[in-house]
């Protein structure tokens, strides 16, 4: 048991210290030397625990995929409306979008176009952030917050938005007005969806 979490710690590491140098230098010039360099190891102890490069880059989407988890806030004390906004206001928050940076983010995500294996790890990462909102919208229609008939397709469509605003705002400077209000726009537009009821708002 003990040395199976060495096992993933060591890997926690390396893929951390991965993301860090192609956080620096981008992810089409990180190898394995540097990752190795970067945490003073033989190239042979990094090579031991992922067999190639493309396994550090899975590594790295389920790196990405726990950080955002972490914005989900599962053990949130309220109630489900609470809990509700409170997911909401992470996924339209600054934290959110410098939980991961851009850079690194987009360029592994075009690997997709090229690698199957890769594309099927990006999509079992987006679909599990969908479940995890889909599952906060369910405990909000339980307890009558929301009018909406599927939250799975409300998740989806949230998620959609998520998306696309973070894609068009990497265009702008965050440090704005024009970017906060654009942000606040886009979150306005999560709580239409929602169909929050007047009488919980």
């Amino acid at each position: 048991m003990g040395r199976k979490s060495l096992k993933k710690e060591r890997q926690k590491e390396i893929i951390e210290a991965f993301y860090k140098v192609a956080k620096k230098e981008g992810l089409e010039n990180t190898s394995v030397a540097k990752v190795a360099k970067e945490i003073d190891v033989n190239n042979s102890l990094i090579l031991h625990y992922f067999n190639s490069k493309d396994e550090l880059i899975f590594g790295l989407i389920n790196y990405i995929l726990e950080n955002y988890k972490s914005l989900y806030n599962p053990n949130h004390s309220g109630n489900s409306h609470t809990k509700l906004i409170k997911t909401i206001d992470n996924l339209f928050s600054r934290e959110w979008n410098e939980l991961i940076d851009d850079g690194v983010f987009y360029s592994s995500f075009a690997l997709v176009f090229r690698n199957k294996a890769i594309k099927e790890s990006y999509k079992g990462m987006h679909q599990s952030l969908r479940s995890y909102l889909a599952a906060i919208i369910k405990e909000a229609q339980a307890d009558d917050i929301v009018a909406i008939e599927n939250a799975e397709e409300t998740a989806e469509l949230i998620f959609i938005l998520v998306e696309g605003a973070y894609y068009y705002l990497s265009l702008y400077d965050a440090t704005t007005e024009e970017y906060e209000k654009k942000v606040k726009r886009y979150k306005e537009a999560a709580f239409t969806m929602l169909k929050i009821k007047e009488e919980v708002r």
